[in-house]
């Protein structure tokens, strides 16, 4: 292959050189309203009484809106295809709050200035409510967080606090336990962590010369957030255009309708342009994060060390309201229970409402913390057993050509699709990592002295989109001078999507990368896609590229040879060259096309939804130092090596191992929202939100091994969360390899570490 599966400049890395106006917010002044949201200073209560005339008498303010002013209607912020298969359990000002940054008005004048002044002057009166913070307590509290009413649409039992519920079995769990010769049981807790998107949410709106309005938002589902607002502001579709630029990160936080329906009501009912953005501390408490879960798994095995039972239970705090729960519960479970061939599988999960802020979608979407559990549990079997953990994993993985069960069984949301594994290159992964981290020889040397070296490991799965859930749509046209427009509605986040879907065009069409006009993510000019997320874009929107690009070269093959009036020909450099010789190039055959002869737009639309979504594979081996007398853990270096099949642009998918990796960490070691007795979050900054930084980083070794996947394009599969998965149960390993000391909670904090030395017999 000519440009697939090579390095390939971005097709928008000059512009973000350069600092063009790339982003929502480089816009030309519109005379923007600014907008502010006055969040709920109560975990829960309803509004007595809301007094604005103070704000409103200050000079430039120009509106404020509250629940007074709207009919509810009731939807779900998460991003998801219709219908979406979480609870529609949010309006866009509620009478009743439920967490500390809910919604109360949202306030519009002429600078942030006057509208932060009028924030102060409005009186509101609360009713405060019993609260529950700990997930634990949720379920059948007297305290009931969703009373429900008309227009509430709930998957599951809202009076007893359950947003969803999973409850699956495969086989006889119970039996495989009892057949079993060994059965460990581990719980394990993860907890909120942000996403931390250099860029916050910001939407911008205003009403085009046609009175249609335009949203220009940095969001991961444009089509998503055109739909939903027009279903909450009573509008048609058609008068809704929305535009996604740029965006400085997404990881799944902007995978939600979180400010575009507020900001396009306040221009609808003044009919001037508003502009509402984020502060950072209002990303910790208002905007979405990752969803607490406590995981315990139970797992069976024979004498010969094969699996006969595992029993997963996942309790979910999805906190006031519940955007993605079911579906993130699912993936913990799904991907989780993928991985590992047993011929007994139970899940039973619970997402729970509390009084603390909403989570959402985060890259992995709920499989970190499934894998967290599942992988660290893997090393304690191998402990407790004195057996290699490297070689109890390879005696119980699926291998190719076989049927994985749970896929079928649980969707995202509803009824899943079989899945026979076509490719797995999870031995490779683990034989590259295993050499390069030095395995053999780290594992087993003597650990003294205060500072102890040790070396853990972990191998994931994740997928390639939703299985007959995402559906990618492009358009490509040929141009007089050879080059082609690619529209296309999948959304580039940062990723180099737009790069590497350009690289699929052009290698189908034998054409240099720019020779590609890359345009996407507008809903008046670009074709329907379901968004980027579920490691969806390449797999599914590449498949659709590649059809489309295959029917224009069809196209220009057949207009060629009608130009040169031959029977048979074929296409080469740029040209259709026939067999006697004769050749006419692109640029040619598209100008005689529109002006002389055979005239016609050589062109193809194509669109593609698969029922396939085949799992990605990676290891993760971690080398940590732990200092024995503070518990502060040194990690030297991660080895991520990934099986993602054909890799489209190994550059950018290196990039996407190297970015997930910190996250990872941060979550593993420094990251963890935390609240007051009030629900109150207390370190919204990041001086006390510690994220990794370039002065944590360890060595990264972010490597892919080739596998070729016959259902994705050109043999590839998903890149962009799969790296994530791993590093937090290797660290937790290799703290234990070290030091002795199994922590089954995150942040790995080194008061955690150090209590556990303190614990030990022999330190």
């Amino acid at each position: 292959m000519k440009i697939v599966g090579k390095k390939t400049r971005r097709v928008d890395g000059l512009s973000l050189a350069k600092g063009k106006a790339v982003f929502a917010d480089d816009m030309p002044k519109k005379d923007y309203l600014y907008a502010k949201i006055l969040h709920s200073p109560i975990a829960h209560g309803k509004i007595v009484s809301i007094d604005k005339s103070k704000a409103l008498a200050l000079d430039g303010i120009e509106i404020i809106l509250t629940h007074e002013d709207f009919t509810p209607h009731y939807f779900t912020t998460a991003g998801q295809g219709y219908p979406e298969p979480s609870p529609r359990d949010t309006s866009m000002f509620n009478k009743t709050m439920r967490f500390v940054g809910d919604r109360v008005a949202v306030v519009a004048g002429e600078s942030l200035e006057v509208v932060e002044e009028a924030l102060a002057l409005i009186n509101v009166e609360y009713e405060e409510l019993p609260t529950i913070f700990d997930m634990g307590d949720s379920i059948d509290n007297d305290t009931v967080i969703h009373p429900g009413k008309d227009g509430f649409s709930f998957l599951h039992d809202a009076s007893r606090n359950i947003a969803a519920n999973i409850s699956e079995e495969l086989g006889d769990v119970q039996k495989g336990f009892n057949d079993s010769d060994y059965v460990f049981e581990g719980t394990y807790f993860t907890p909120y962590a942000q996403q931390c998107s250099i860029e916050p949410h910001i939407t911008l709106t205003w009403l085009d010369e046609n009175d249609r309005l335009i949203i220009r938002t940095a969001t991961q589902v444009p089509y998503h957030v055109r739909r939903v607002v027009a279903e909450i502001l009573d509008i048609p579709v058609r008068k809704i255009r929305v535009i996604k630029p740029r965006i400085g990160g997404g990881f799944g936080g902007k995978q939600e309708i979180l400010n575009e329906e507020v900001c396009s009501a306040v221009t609808l009912n003044t009919g001037k342009p508003c502009r509402l953005e984020y502060t950072r501390e209002e990303e910790f408490y208002a905007a979405r994060s990752r969803h607490p879960q406590k995981v315990t798994y139970k797992i069976g095995l024979n004498k010969d060390l094969m699996m006969q039972s595992i029993d997963m239970e996942i309790l979910q705090n999805c906190g006031g309201y519940g955007p993605h729960a079911l579906t993130v519960m699912s993936v913990s479970a799904s991907k989780t229970l993928a991985l590992y061939r047993a011929p007994n599988v139970r899940i039973q999960a619970n997402a729970v409402y509390t009084n603390l802020p909403p989570a959402g979608a985060y890259r992995g979407y709920g499989a970190p913390q499934g894998y967290f559990a599942l992988e660290s549990l893997m090393d304690e079997i191998a402990e407790q057993l004195n057996v290699d953990p490297i070689e109890l994993r390879k005696k119980n993985y699926f291998r190719e050509g076989e049927d994985v069960p749970i896929a079928k069984v649980l969707g995202e949301g509803r009824e899943g699709f079989p899945v026979i594994l076509q490719s797995n290159g999870i031995d490779a992964c683990i034989d590259r990592g295993r050499e390069l981290i030095d395995w053999d020889t780290l594992k087993n040397e003597k650990k003294s002295g205060i500072f102890r070296r040790g070396v853990g490991m972990a191998t994931v799965a994740q997928a390639s989109g939703i299985a007959g859930i995402d559906m990618g749509s492009v358009f490509i046209k040929m141009n007089e001078d050879g080059s082609f427009n690619l529209n296309m509605g999948a959304t580039d986040l940062g990723t180099g999507s737009d790069t590497a879907l350009a690289q699929i065009a052009a290698e189908v069409l034998d054409v240099p990368v720019d020779k590609m006009i890359v345009i996407s993510s507008d809903t008046d000019t670009t074709p329907f896609d379901t968004g980027a997320y579920a490691s969806s874009t390449t797999y599914v929107t590449g498949a659709a590229v590649k059809k489309a690009a295959e029917d224009v070269l069809s196209q220009i093959l057949e207009q060629g040879k009608k130009l040169l009036e031959v029977d048979e020909a074929t296409i080469e450099n740029n040209q259709v060259v026939s067999t006697d010789g004769q050749s006419i190039s692109y640029q040619d055959i598209c100008t005689k096309s529109f002006y002389t002869d055979h005239q016609t737009q050589i062109q193809a639309v194509a669109s593609k939804v698969s029922y396939d979504s085949p799992p990605p594979y990676n290891a993760t081996f971690a080398d940590v130092i732990v200092d024995t007398e503070t518990g502060f853990v040194k990690v030297n270096k991660i080895v991520s090596i990934t099986d993602s099949g054909q890799i489209i642009n190994p550059q950018m998918s290196e990039g996407q191992a190297e970015g997930a990796i910190p996250q990872s960490l941060g979550m593993t070691l420094t990251e963890h929202m935390i609240f007051d007795d009030k629900g109150r979050p207390i370190n919204t900054d990041f001086e006390n939100y510690h994220i990794y930084t370039s002065i944590d980083m360890p060595e990264i070794i972010a490597e892919f091994v080739h596998t070729d996947e016959p259902t994705g394009p050109y043999g590839a599969k998903a890149v962009a969360e799969i790296p994530i998965n791993g590093p937090a149960p290797a660290v937790a390993n290799a703290i234990y390899n070290a030091c002795g000391v199994r922590i089954r909670e995150c942040p790995i904090t080194p008061e955690k570490v150090l209590n556990g030395i303190n614990q030990l017999p022999i330190k």
